[in-house]
């Protein structure tokens, strides 16, 4: 009798693992609100840490071997506290990554200035919107320039559609600035704005600290090792603040298409990696690519998950219930034809890479691998603070999921005649 009662709680089990569509909209849209709960999703950072237990586990209940490849990045900043005061009206502020070392932590009160002798004053810069996503030359160009003006520190906005407070992705290359740059959103420039005009002074309060030789954590899933073609899926963990909509879609469809190609036992060889690093170097994609991942040759595609996969549009200050227009399907010349036909219900623009790729696609390419497939975009609230579960939803998640799954699908299924 307990043989017979053990196999039908078997059959139970298995049955609803089968009745739940792991591709809805409300499976997708859980795993987003999932990853949103982790709070701070920083390199190093509790919110990184549990992020990646998390979808160790996840992956691991799926059937996946895992295994946590460490990641060890030359530095990271932590802020403690952080704000920018003016007209008696205290703003939140983030330090522009890298700060001087020696002013990790400080605090400063000196008048707001734009033109003239900024000498031991603060240096307010505007950075316009260029909807770009990492730290580039004219950035750096425009910080250098007003530096060496001698200002005490410098007060930054930079464009972007929410008026918050953005953040550019850098690298451990990068130098720390010469003085302090403390962002703060355009939407909290009112009371600079006073202070400017009648030479009030403007308060900069840090606490932060440098953490060396910080620890991060890869986790590399793997299955059907011999069964069939390799095939690697990739997709960022860690971003700047909570990143719910730039990171918690790809995440979501990384998690949905693992569990399908698990279940439903798909012959194939899968490598499923989730990286860390991504906003300070790209370092946990920089070490996989060198030291885990299947030899370009051995490979027969690779799928990435980027960023703002599924976020809703905004117009006139509102949010719509379409999903947002720049976002793209960026892949090998070798995919159009099958993303042509897979992303059917899918709008996204299409960039055919032959030169370079963009996200870590673009370290994907210049690896060597032939034949790739991703999404990556940005989003209303992109690089921000501002970034939230209201920025997706369950009914523009579930189409890019089911577009993926049906892709990798077909490329199970033709093998290499699906780039052809």
């Amino acid at each position: 009798m307990r043989l017979i009662f053990l196999a039908m709680m078997a059959a139970l089990m298995v049955g609803h693992a089968a009745a739940k569509d792991v591709l809805s909209g409300a499976s997708l849209y859980a795993d987003v609100a999932r990853y949103a709960s982790f709070g701070l999703h920083r390199f190093g950072s509790s919110g990184d840490r549990a992020t990646a237990d998390w979808i160790a586990g996840e992956l691991s209940g799926a059937g996946f071997a895992i295994k946590f490849q460490p990641v060890v990045l030359g530095r990271q900043y932590v802020v403690e506290r952080a704000s920018a005061e003016a007209s008696g009206t205290a703003a939140e502020a983030t330090p522009f990554w890298w700060p001087p070392e020696d002013k990790a932590s400080f605090h400063l009160s000196a008048p707001l200035a734009r033109e003239g002798d900024v000498a031991g004053k603060i240096l307010w810069v505007d950075l316009p919107f260029d909807r770009g996503a990492y730290l580039g030359p004219a950035h750096r160009a425009a910080i250098s320039e007003a530096a060496a003006r001698g200002p005490a520190a410098i007060l930054l906005t930079i464009g972007n559609p929410a008026d918050d407070r953005f953040a550019y992705n850098v690298t451990q290359e990068d130098a720390p600035w010469p003085v302090p740059v403390m962002v703060v959103g355009a939407k909290s420039r009112a009371p600079f704005d006073r202070a400017l005009a009648s030479g009030a002074p403007v308060t900069f309060d840090v606490k932060g600290h440098y953490d060396r030789n910080v620890s991060g954590r890869n986790v590399v899933a793997e299955t059907g090792i011999g069964r069939g073609p390799t095939i690697v899926v990739s997709t960022p963990m860690t971003g700047w603040y909570s990143c719910v909509c730039e990171r918690g879609p790809g995440i979501a469809n990384f998690l949905a298409l693992a569990r399908i190609a698990a279940a439903e036992k798909w012959p194939a060889h899968f490598v499923f990696i989730a990286t860390a690093g991504h906003e300070i170097g790209h370092g946990g994609m920089e070490l996989f690519l060198k030291d885990g991942a299947p030899a370009p040759k051995d490979t027969l595609a690779w799928i990435h998950f980027g960023s703002s996969n599924a976020c809703y549009a905004f117009a006139n200050g509102a949010r719509t219930a379409r999903p947002e227009e720049e976002r793209y399907l960026v892949l090998s010349k070798s995919a159009v034809a099958l993303t042509d036909e897979a992303f059917v219900a899918v709008a996204a623009k299409r960039l055919v890479t032959e030169k370079q790729a963009v996200g870590e696609l673009r370290d994907v390419h210049a690896a060597g691998y032939a034949n790739f497939l991703g999404m990556a975009g940005r989003h209303q609230t992109f690089h921000t603070p501002a970034d939230d579960l209201g920025a997706t939803g369950p009914e523009i998640l579930e189409p890019v999921a089911r577009a993926f799954v049906d892709a990798v699908r077909k490329i199970v299924e033709r093998g290499d005649a699906a780039f052809r």
